[in-house]
């Protein structure tokens, strides 16, 4: 075919469409790699009626669309069938080289580009087959990746493609491929058994004799290897490849290197494009959800798997950057010591306190909250933590190899691998970190790189915005609920008086424990005037030795039992009475019980400050009514919401002015005595007592009864406190009963409430239309809750008895009520 033949199968239609589609492309090739003489003949063509359509506008506008619409996958590919093989070795040089031009011109595929031209070299060099290798990893640990494979001259393209499970790689310097990409000269084989950087192996594998070989790098314009083609045994001759097929390979490549920079950089500018478009979605995104921060945290993870398909992706957020509680109170103990100011603000890993961690798996699409325990025993942890105490980014290609955190790669409980790892912190406006964002294992199994850390940098800009708002929203919604709250407390209560302070210091000089039966199961305070359980607890906390042994004055004691006493609602059941009988109860178990020796002075002062607190403030209605009406206090504690108003109401009490009975503690003690005083009270939330039981059951099945580690002596409270908080039900028939009425009274008002104003049914023992079966739930209640407690208990300690003894009597005249025909009682004031 000559150039005459060739011109007239290509109208001025086909010529324009060309030019107008890769006009652009071609005049920045032009510009760097054409000769003075090409351009010379460039400029003087004659073309009538081109240059009208050829301007700028329509350039750009051209060149706009065709991307805009290759992003958005609306590009239609067409699909240029391979040149038959006598036609190609028919054409002369400038032929096979417009052809050429018009391949790369229009072929943004890299893949399809490449297996084009490796397999025209085959043809016009005689040659057998090629492979392309690509260049990949960072500057410093530089790899070949096998990225076309044996392209023959009838193979397609799914035939020779290697995927990333497929792949080979070769690092530079190794073998013929790795030596030409480190030398950048071309090497010319003419038997390959004959040098010793062939490698015979897959020969062997594959059954295939290797003669010649003839391997080039590829180049960019700076000159940089991105690339090397093998062509292998020419199939004519003596398998010896000849000058003229040197010549042929190098010119083809040269155009293969551009066709390879064009479709990367292409490659590049789509995913930048994709990336910036899914960032101002993010941004978008960000500033929607303002009001819950676990929904937008939910948001960022799916943004961020999205942008850079990684396996999962974790989002750690820190306790209040540098105010933890747990900092400042260093501080304070630092300076105690005479630690100057500057060594004070010191910061170690163990500051760095993560509120909560969440996870997002791209395998199942869940989001999951790490547990505490998880989240000790994590490595990713570990990274996030250093990576927020060192404010700085962290990316490591490969867990295994970096070393830094122990070997790896990390295996989690759950089964998942760690292997490669990119982590960034998130600043607030302030620049303070508030979190660690983490992705974890590239889906495509390529490590992450400076350009996922760039593009997670811009992500975590937004992250923190939106995380920083959203603390603001919620913190100002915490701050309105407790002003609420405050303010619903302090116009109920008020601290005791000096005068009623002084009267009960006064009457309680002379009263013994013995005189008012504490030291008694059947201890019954019904007979008990007001005044008479005030003295009595100021005699439980001087026989007990607690107010000689912490110097507690006695007008201190005696205000801030008054000042309990009036913190309590004159609710039917849950009232000052109810946490006396409660105190009394603690009492009792440690004294005639013979508990004491297991616990310190400072632990059973706790115990018994919790169990007078315990309930304070109660509002006759429980956890599930405060949740259900959305009150300030279910906005104010997400877990154990009364539980918590309780603890904190106890240390308002301590915090005001002449009830501190822990004045004299040391700060040590104080601070323990606070956290146990907190345990404590939250250990009578039920919900928590039946996963406590049965860690307290496991403990005794086991033997390890002396309870002296920590651990173990902690259930052992927790226990205590609720066979303490529903005491009553070991109590003489006639206490219980009352007792019981009081209980059924209270929810039946709850019950009255959902229905009046929530228009719901309550459950069954708030419900007062069914008043008449509450022996019967009386006794699925000893067998759910009391009877496995107090069996327990007995059995550790025989002194303890009486109160299992107490509640099987009990059970049994309830049960006796419930198979009566006879209908029970009404509650008293229904």
């Amino acid at each position: 075919m000559d150039g005459t033949n060739m011109e007239t199968n290509l109208n001025e239609e086909d010529v324009e469409n060309f030019l107008l589609e890769n006009s652009e492309f071609l005049e920045n090739w032009l510009k760097k790699h054409a000769t003075p003489e090409l351009m010379y003949r460039i400029k003087n063509i004659d073309a009538p009626g081109l240059k009208p359509k050829f301007n700028a506008s329509a350039r750009n506008s051209i060149t706009s669309n065709m991307f805009k619409n290759y992003v958005d996958g609306m590009v239609r590919k067409r699909k240029r069938s391979l040149v038959q093989r006598d036609k190609l070795l028919a054409m002369n040089e400038s032929e096979m080289f417009m052809e050429l031009i018009r391949d790369i011109a229009s072929e943004l595929d890299v893949n399809v580009l490449c297996h084009k031209i490796l397999r025209n070299v085959s043809v016009l060099t005689g040659s057998d087959r090629g492979s392309l290798f690509l260049v990949r990893g960072s500057k410093d640990n530089r790899l070949l990746v096998s990225k076309l494979f044996d392209v023959t001259e009838n193979s397609t393209l799914e035939d020779s493609l290697h995927t990333e499970e497929t792949e080979i790689k070769i690092p530079l310097g190794k073998g013929i491929v790795g030596t030409v990409a480190l030398t950048k000269e071309a090497v010319n084989i003419k038997d390959a058994y004959e040098d010793p950087r062939f490698n015979k192996d897959i020969d062997i594998k594959t059954g295939y004799r290797t003669h010649s070989i003839l391997c080039m790098p590829i180049q960019n314009h700076d000159n940089e290897v991105i690339g090397v083609a093998q062509i292998i045994n020419k199939i004519t001759g003596n398998h010896e490849f000849e000058e003229q097929d040197v010549e042929m390979f190098r010119k083809y490549l040269m155009f293969c290197g551009i066709g390879i920079m064009n479709a990367q950089l292409f490659e590049m500018s789509v995913q930048e494009y994709q990336r910036n478009k899914l960032l101002l979605n993010l941004a978008r995104g960000v500033f929607e959800e303002q009001q819950n921060l676990e929904k937008l945290v939910q948001k960022i993870m799916l943004d961020a798997q999205e942008l850079l398909q990684c396996e999962r992706c974790s989002v750690y957020l820190i306790d209040d950057t540098l105010d933890a509680p747990h900092y400042v109170q260093r501080q304070v103990e630092q300076q105690k010591n005479g630690v100057s100011n500057d060594a004070s603000k010191e910061r170690t890993l163990d500051d760095i306190v993560f509120l909560k961690v969440f996870d997002f798996y791209a395998k199942d699409g869940n989001i999951h909250v790490q547990s505490a325990t998880q989240l000790a025993q994590s490595k990713n942890a570990e990274i996030a933590r250093y990576v927020a105490f060192h404010e700085t980014h962290l990316c490591i290609a490969d867990i295994e190899h970096d070393g830094r955190f122990g070997k790896g790669p990390f295996l989690d409980q759950g089964g998942f691998t760690t292997r490669s790892i990119l982590c960034m912190p998130v600043y607030n406006s302030e620049r303070k970190i508030t979190a660690v964002t983490q992705l974890i294992n590239k889906q495509n199994g390529s490590p992450f790189n400076d350009s996922d850390a760039n593009i997670i940098e811009a992500f975590s800009i937004f992250t923190g915005l939106g995380i920083h708002n959203c603390q603001m929203y919620e913190n100002a919604c915490r701050l309105m609920a407790r002003q609420t709250v405050a303010l619903e407390v302090l116009s109920f209560h008020a601290t005791a008086g000096q005068e009623e302070t002084e009267r009960l210091a006064e009457k309680s000089e002379s009263l013994t424990g013995n005189e008012l039966k504490l030291y008694t199961y059947e201890f019954n305070d019904l007979v008990l005037s007001d005044d008479q359980t005030l003295q009595s607890v100021i005699c439980m906390f001087k026989e007990s030795g607690l107010v000689q042994k912490y110097k507690i004055p006695m007008d201190v004691i005696c205000r801030w039992t008054c000042s309990v006493k009036k913190n309590y609602r004159p609710v039917t059941y849950h009232n000052w009475r109810h946490a006396f009988n409660v105190t009394q109860t603690m009492f009792t178990m440690l004294f005639t019980g013979r508990l004491l020796p297991v616990f310190s002075e400072l632990e059973i002062l706790a115990m018994l400050v919790a169990c007078l607190c315990h309930d304070l403030d109660h509002r006759g209605t429980n956890n599930a009514f405060q949740v259900k009406v959305v009150s300030p206090l279910a906005m104010l504690y997400s877990t154990s919401v009364m539980e918590h108003h309780h603890f904190d109401h106890s240390i308002m009490i301590l915090n005001s002015e002449g009830n501190n009975i822990f004045q004299s503690l040391s700060p040590e003690e104080y601070r323990e005595v606070i956290k146990q005083l907190e345990f404590c009270i939250l250990s009578t939330d039920l919900a928590l007592y039946f996963r406590k039981r049965g860690d307290f059951k496991k403990l005794i099945d086991s033997g390890r009864t002396d309870f002296k580690e920590k651990s173990d002596k902690n259930l052992l409270k927790a226990m205590m406190m609720t066979a303490c908080d529903v005491a009553a039900i070991t109590k003489p028939w006639e206490v219980q009963k009352e007792v019981a009425q009081l209980v059924a009274n209270e929810f039946f008002e709850q019950g009255d409430v959902e229905k009046t104003q929530l228009g719901e049914t309550p459950i069954a023992m708030m419900d007062r239309d069914k008043k008449d079966e509450l022996p019967k739930m009386q006794v699925g209640f000893i067998d759910a809750i009391c009877l496995p407690v107090y069996e327990m208990f007995s059995e550790l300690w025989p002194t303890l008895k009486p109160m299992y003894e107490g509640c099987k009597e009990n059970r049994e005249n309830w049960n006796q009520l419930a198979n009566s025909p006879i209908a029970s009682p009404e509650p008293s004031g229904s």
